[in-house]
């Protein structure tokens, strides 16, 4: 995934928190935090189907566990099911990769799964940069999607000091959150970025229009996954040579490993 996807998309994988001025707004917040984190640890333990909009038509993915990191299996393209021969191609693909994890050797094996690891936890501490860089406050109370939500809106905190290249477009950035009052989950967030910010190290500069919108639902009582996201991305490479790029994702039928 392109560095500025990736910085963007990594806004809607963990919670936002900071010592917000308005204190209902930070209690929402917190609680989000606690809510969001129970997503993120549980959400390795799940399958679930992808459906990627592409400039060729949608294709759809299963995603899956296997042998401890993920495995992406396309199912259909253009709404049309695999022919028996692009399925056996397919299943000869995974017979092969199954194969190749279960041959590995305690070291290849660990060496795999940590680098899987090693791209969560990247996130992770990427991610916990934003408890730094906004301030909250509360809108009101409304209905989205058949949820009561209290509607935040986030704003970069005045003297934030991005620590590292992932979390240079923060200041840049401002967004709105719709979190379900019941379970403190996130219903929606949209972020964008409202002025010119620099990459260090990539000769890439983040243009305004860069914005993104995520959709939360429910699995299960306890943990909410995405169901859609998009983003479209405005940027200078070199800073100079205008680039763009969109994402429209969905994705549905999660299910637990085992079950």
């Amino acid at each position: 995934m392109p560095v500025i996807t990736r910085i963007v998309f990594f806004l809607s994988l963990l919670p936002f928190a900071s010592v917000a001025q308005n204190a209902s707004a930070q209690a929402i917040i917190q609680r989000s935090v606690a809510a969001n984190a129970r997503d993120f640890e549980a959400a390795s333990l799940y399958s679930h189907k992808e459906r990627q909009m592409t400039s060729h038509g949608p294709k759809e993915f299963l995603v899956e566990m296997m042998e401890g990191s993920p495995y992406q299996r396309l199912l259909s393209v253009n709404n049309q099911p695999l022919s028996p021969e692009e399925q056996a191609s397919e299943k000869r693909r995974e017979d092969v990769e199954r194969s190749k994890r279960q041959a590995e050797n305690p070291q290849q094996r660990s060496q795999r799964i940590a680098r899987f690891q090693k791209d969560r936890m990247r996130d992770q501490k990427m991610l916990n940069q934003l408890t730094e860089a906004f301030n909250f406050s509360l809108l009101g109370e409304e209905d989205l999607n058949g949820f009561r939500v209290y509607h935040l809106k986030a704003t970069p905190r005045p003297g934030y000091n991005p620590p590292n290249m992932e979390t240079q477009v923060l200041p840049a950035m401002e967004g709105e959150l719709w979190i379900d009052q019941r379970s403190s989950q996130w219903v929606k967030v949209i972020a964008k970025v409202i002025r010119p910010a620099s990459i260090e190290g990539f000769l890439a500069q983040v243009q305004p229009g860069t914005r993104f919108e995520l959709d939360k639902k429910p699995v299960t009582n306890e943990v909410w996954f995405p169901s859609h996201f998009t983003m479209s991305s405005q940027a200078k490479v070199l800073f100079l040579v205008p680039h763009s790029s969109s994402d429209d994702e969905t994705y549905f039928d999660y299910v637990r490993a085992g079950s």
